[in-house]
């Protein structure tokens, strides 16, 4: 349905040129929802995300999948901002050793992690999703790298643009920045109405563009407004983990995803937008399930392999479970994680080398870091 402009152009002076900005009106979308032509897609996506709300039956230990699964997130979303880390650099980096890439792309890379797990211990001690929340996610986000001079946790108190070289000639110009936090609270409210009738998926389908669309932050929108997906599933008890994450589904339709993007402020067709969200829902949870899936495959594979080793198999399967919980890991590692001595250590080590299950990284003779194969491999499928 095509609604017409979703709100109001706000005439601002900037740089001496006059420029149209962009304020988004407050959701729910008037006239309504055609609800009718979302049912089904809405039916798929939630029959998906409640397969993956079930993952952790798959898992012997949820938390092994989701120490990665994160940080394969972590990864895409700042890819998606142009950074060129892998996860391979981000995991060794976390290990202090040198990445394959400039150290800024991976500290910010680092950087989402901690705003993820932030987020989700206020979620988990309580606290609402909410406008404050959202600065102090940007605040770990921005706090070291690049983007630390743009006033991280702060809502903008200057106009920014998306696109073109100023205002002026952009493709698209966010609300004047004392607007800024009339319409955070406004996004705040749609989100905690219980009484509004909008299924959970689609509230987190509207409230992303009118994130997006607010562009509350000089820099970091487009992570914080990924992220917010993810904590919002969390917060509503759609997800009991956070594992549910758009950013491959984006960058793979990047250029739809930004079409639809202007499509609800210009026309006011949400329920295109939504149809391409819940089928980006639909996507993103069925591989992470299928991921999982593959995940225990391969670790009762290596797991028989291991076995067939005889004597020697103690050791090496004390190995093969700490690499399962850090796919990345120096020998000095393994033997604090394990309690081997580091000649045991590094005997079991060489054997899943021998036997293919891990990999060196570093080509030295000394100071060597293993990869989990097959792990790494499936968690950097699309990275």
């Amino acid at each position: 349905m095509r609604r017409g402009p979703t709100g109001r152009f706000e005439k601002t002076v900037y740089g001496g040129e006059e420029v149209r900005a962009f304020v988004p009106a407050a959701l729910p979308p008037d006239p309504p929802l055609d609800l009718a032509v979302l049912q089904m897609p809405l039916e798929r996506a939630s029959l998906a995300v409640g397969r993956l709300d079930s993952v952790s039956t798959l898992l012997p230990d949820t938390g092994l999948f989701l120490y990665t699964y994160v940080r394969k997130e972590a990864v895409l979303s700042s890819q998606i901002e142009g950074t060129q880390s892998s996860l391979s650099d981000l995991l060794l980096f976390e290990l202090e050793e040198a990445p394959g890439v400039p150290i800024d792309d991976v500290v910010e890379v680092s950087n989402y992690v901690a705003a993820l797990e932030h987020g989700m211990r206020r979620l988990n001690d309580g606290f609402p999703i909410s406008s404050r929340l959202l600065r102090e996610i940007h605040r770990t986000l921005l706090s070291r790298g690049r983007g630390s001079e743009q006033d991280p946790g702060e809502f903008r108190r200057s106009q920014n643009w998306i696109g073109g070289t100023r205002p002026g000639n952009a493709l698209y110009v966010p609300p004047p920045h004392d607007e800024v936090g009339a319409s955070m609270g406004a996004l705040e409210q749609f989100l905690h109405a219980e009484d509004d009738g909008v299924p959970v998926l689609i509230k987190v389908a509207l409230a992303h563009v009118q994130f997006e669309s607010i562009h509350p932050f000089l820099d970091g929108n487009g992570r914080v407004g990924r992220l917010l997906v993810t904590l919002f599933l969390c917060a509503t008890g759609l997800l009991r983990e956070p594992l549910l994450y758009l950013s491959l589904y984006l960058k793979q339709h990047r250029e739809e995803y930004y079409r639809l993007l202007m499509s609800c402020r210009e026309q006011g067709d949400w329920e295109t937008w939504i149809t391409f969200f819940l089928e980006g829902v639909e996507a993103t949870a069925d591989d992470a399930v299928r991921t999982a899936r593959s995940l225990v495959g391969a670790f009762e594979a290596d797991a028989g392999r291991i076995r067939e080793l005889g004597r020697q198999a103690g050791s090496v399967h004390r190995v093969h479970e700490a690499l399962k919980a850090r796919p990345v890991a120096a020998l000095p590692e393994v033997v604090q994680w394990t309690g081997l001595s580091y000649p045991a250590a590094a005997s079991a080590m060489d054997k899943l080398g021998e036997l293919g299950i891990v990999r060196e990284l570093t080509g030295k003779k000394r100071n060597r870091v293993y990869a989990y194969s097959s792990y790494l491999d499936l968690l950097s499928e699309g990275v």
